[in-house]
């Protein structure tokens, strides 16, 4: 992939060296125990007893699935494979959702390239209907080549996005400073934006973002190469279920174990891998993009 073989070297060290504690969360569990197909059904495999799914894409239909339930916390973990040919304008995508009434929505999506090109990891924050909080990674492998890790941990302090268990990016709910509300500004609002509160549904999907995913759109999907196919497995939720019209008020109890102590900040370790990350593979990020934001977002001054 081009990269430097002393960084990834930095990286895997700090990997080994981190004792978060994500391992609390079960493993392998099955397809159906936790998820539906909600549509592309015919472009949909199973393997392993349903212990991996395949989606495929071709010009006729992507295809997709989603979780059987909402939930108000957690930890949300895939194990995804992406598509190995030329995969130019193909989105991969693996998200939580409100679907109903005000947005939120919490994304890792996939932006398919061009053979030697690396695949791009774009993440998005959606709070109260507002978005437009892109930042992009190049990543520091092959995703296509084997199975990694892509996890998002939320709770009532911050929810944090990682790649394996390296932290890539943090959300703080900054309505919260050590549990005590923030002070108010001057224009009686709160620093930052709002923070996902509503009950979300896991979902995946595989799709043709060819109108804006690789090159701002001037790369488009290469039907010669269909289907292009991506690959999950580790089926389990670890999450506090709820629903969209009545949230459940325990999920941020500390009979969850993400919603504990240890897991209200990151450690030192997890700092210094995510401060490695996005200074050595993060080629985009809204806070610095004067050109589409003028006037900075509150959250991306100080």
């Amino acid at each position: 992939m081009g990269f430097c073989t002393w960084q990834i070297t930095t990286l895997m060290i700090i990997f080994c060296e981190m004792f978060f504690l994500l391992s609390d969360a079960a493993r392998d569990a099955i397809f159906d125990e936790n998820y539906n197909v909600t549509w592309g059904r015919d472009h949909i495999l199973f393997f392993k007893r349903g212990r991996e799914v395949q989606l495929s894409l071709d010009h006729l239909s992507g295809s997709g699935f989603a979780s059987k339930a909402y939930f108000g916390s957690g930890l949300f973990q895939m194990k995804i494979k992406l598509p190995d040919k030329d995969s130019g304008g193909v989105v991969t995508a693996f998200y939580l959702n409100s679907n109903v009434g005000v947005h939120d929505e919490l994304d890792f999506e996939f932006l398919g390239n061009r053979p030697g090109k690396p695949i791009v990891l774009q993440t998005n924050v959606f709070a109260d209907g507002v978005g437009g909080r892109e930042q992009r990674t190049k990543l520091w492998f092959d995703p296509t080549t084997d199975f990694h890790y892509y996890k998002l941990l939320w709770n009532q302090h911050h929810i944090v996005f990682f790649v394996d268990d390296i932290p890539i990016r943090i959300h703080k709910n900054n309505k919260l400073k050590h549990d005590i509300p923030i002070s108010v500004s001057k224009n009686n609002k709160l620093k930052g934006i709002g923070y996902p509160k509503r009950a979300m549904q896991v979902v995946v999907s595989l799709w043709d973002g060819s109108d804006w995913a690789t090159d701002g759109g001037q790369t488009k999907a290469n039907w010669s190469n269909e289907p292009f196919q991506a690959h999950f497995q580790d089926f389990n939720i670890d999450g506090c279920p709820s629903v969209t019209t009545a949230p459940n008020k325990d999920c941020y109890s500390s009979r969850y174990w993400w919603n504990r102590k240890n897991y209200r900040q990151l450690n030192q370790r997890q700092l210094k891998a995510y401060e490695h990350v996005r200074k050595m593979y993060m080629n985009y990020d809204y806070c610095t993009d004067r050109g589409r934001y003028p006037t900075p977002h509150p959250e991306c001054i100080g």
